[in-house]
């Protein structure tokens, strides 16, 4: 591996180094000395490659706290149906069949009736693209799918079908599927698409390791499903894995993981168990998220998929066993069930057993009473910032003045409580510059966003917290507390370059930035075109 004197750099290294400080050593993919260049390039220039940074910004690299990593790779290899209307989204699925052989799947992703002017597709609408391939598109949420008659009948699902538990198949006036299903009814469907192969799964968690490196993340907590894991175990003897990954463990594999004896934290310095994965609730864009009072000018209240006591009991299972829990919550009651129980645990010792903290995930609407259980009990929120600038428009519809405790991480923040950023990918776009824009500015992406008003502008967070949530605050949650999220001697090198001016410009401007490159491990896995500096 080789060596690297990185000098003449703006060293912000979220760990107390020497004032002066603008060059480090790397050896071995760790960082060994800090000081300033006169200092390391005299002691250790035998056998280095030495680069001048011109004053770029060197930090450590982003992580991304909650993603879907085989989802988000597989996403990049299909139709991509996010469109502001159904006719759009209707051509580009009508595009790519004219070189799709007969018989084969159209998989596509990112969907939104919400913003679309006529609402939901139907089965209908599908059907007149083709009679000869399945088509199944999910949700831009994750939580409902829309499917043509042939994958319907593929599935073995019809108008006699009975809706799964916590789940529907949306059916019109006369009973008939209109082709949406919701929550586990998607699983109806999904379970007649064939799998991928573990090449294909390996291929596209590649495809997703390269786009992440862009980005400059270097590190990820995935939640997608156990053969993920297996998947990334062959890469990492191949040598090719270059993301730091805690895995989740799925809900169906708990029992096999207990037999196996997997403990969160166990594994390596790439590859580490992270925490059981739970769904309390369901989202926001499909009403079921589970809601303390209805949605506006609605009885519905959402679906709570896990009370408090069966939460408990989970975690009694998990906690005792060293695995801890990261709990699925959106809906202001599904955080109220969550956070009691996970109180419950507490008070029972039980959270101290595994090596991680508990988690809830997403956390987009809570009551502000109970935002100090966070804190009390030593529970991290996972948030995504770029959800709210997603939602807002939802959120206003759907839950009008509680707005005003959705998307609450300055709230979460100053209650004391460990607050990590990610992405949800492929549900959202993975860029951490984005989700900065989102966490600060609380406005659309876009050049126009200087002119509307920041949404609920209390819960905006400076740029120092917002960086802090997608750099240290992660690494410490997902067990590499010793070895990244800081510059510091003894620690690995992953790092990022951003622009000179990154910390001077216009917050607006954030979201159009890129990393100059990101390093990981030591090496440098990515370089943007327009660099001038060589690092190769």
């Amino acid at each position: 591996m080789p060596k690297y004197i990185l000098t003449n750099a703006n060293i912000h290294a979220f760990s107390p180094i020497h004032p002066q400080a603008d060059s480090i050593f790397i050896e071995d993919g760790v960082i060994k000395a800090i000081g300033t260049s006169d200092e390391i390039v005299s002691k250790f220039d035998t056998g280095a490659k030495v680069q001048d940074l011109d004053q770029s910004i060197l930090i450590p690299s982003f992580t991304d706290a909650h993603i879907h990593l085989l989802s988000y790779g597989l996403s990049l290899l299909r139709v991509n149906v996010e469109t502001l209307s159904k006719q759009d989204c209707l051509d580009r699925i009508a595009s790519h069949l004219k070189n799709t052989a007969p018989g084969k799947w159209i998989i596509g992703h990112g969907w939104d009736q919400n913003i679309w002017p006529k609402g939901y597709g139907s089965k209908k609408d599908l059907d007149e693209l083709s009679d000869h391939h399945p088509i199944y598109l999910t949700h831009k949420s994750l939580h409902s799918g829309w499917a043509n008659s042939i994958a319907f009948e593929i599935a073995g699902v019809n108008s006699d079908s009975p809706d799964p538990e916590w789940g529907m198949i949306q059916r019109d006036a006369s009973g008939e599927s209109t082709g949406i299903v919701l929550e586990s009814a998607m699983k109806m469907i999904e379970s007649a698409i064939p799998m991928p192969s573990s090449e294909e799964r390996e291929s596209a968690i590649l495809e997703a390791q390269t786009a992440l490196h862009q980005f400059g993340i270097t590190a990820v907590h995935d939640f997608d499903p156990w053969s993920v894991y297996e998947s990334l175990e062959e890469l990492q003897k191949k040598g090719s894995l270059s993301l730091r990954i805690t895995k989740g463990i799925p809900e169906s594999f708990l029992e096999e993981a207990l037999e196996k004896g997997f403990k969160s934290g166990d594994g390596n310095d790439w590859l580490k168990i992270g925490w059981l994965k739970l769904f309390a609730d369901g989202a926001l864009g499909t009403q079921t998220a589970a809601m303390l009072t209805p949605y506006e000018n609605s009885q519905s209240t959402g679906m709570l998929f896990l009370s408090q006591k069966e939460i408990e009991a989970y975690g009694e299972k998990a906690l005792t066993n060293g695995i801890a829990l990261a709990v699925h919550a959106i809906g202001d009651r599904a955080n109220r069930e969550t956070l009691l129980a996970i109180s419950q645990l507490n008070e029972r010792g039980l959270l101290k057993i595994p090596v991680l903290n508990s988690r809830v995930e997403h956390v987009q609407l809570i009551n502000n009473e109970d935002i100090h259980l966070f804190s009390a009990h030593d529970v991290v929120a996972s948030m995504q910032p770029i959800h709210s600038i997603s939602d807002m428009e939802m959120a206003n519809t759907f839950w009008g003045k509680r707005c005003g405790d959705s998307y609450a991480w300055k709230s979460i923040l100053k209650s004391g409580a460990k607050l990590i950023f990610g992405s949800d990918a492929p549900v959202e776009n993975p860029n951490p510059l984005m989700g900065l824009h989102a966490a600060i500015l609380r406005k659309k992406l876009g050049e126009n966003s200087r002119q509307n008003p920041p949404w609920i502008p209390e819960q905006c967070l400076d740029l120092q917290n917002s960086l802090k949530a997608y750099i240290t605050t992660p690494s410490i949650v997902g067990g590499f507390e010793n070895l990244t999220g800081k510059i510091k001697t003894g620690y690995a090198a992953d790092l990022i370059l951003l622009p000179k001016d990154f910390f001077l410009t216009d917050h607006y401007d954030i979201e159009f930035m890129l990393p100059l490159a990101s390093m990981s491990g030591g090496k440098w896995v990515y370089k943007n075109d327009n660099m001038d500096i060589d690092i190769y």
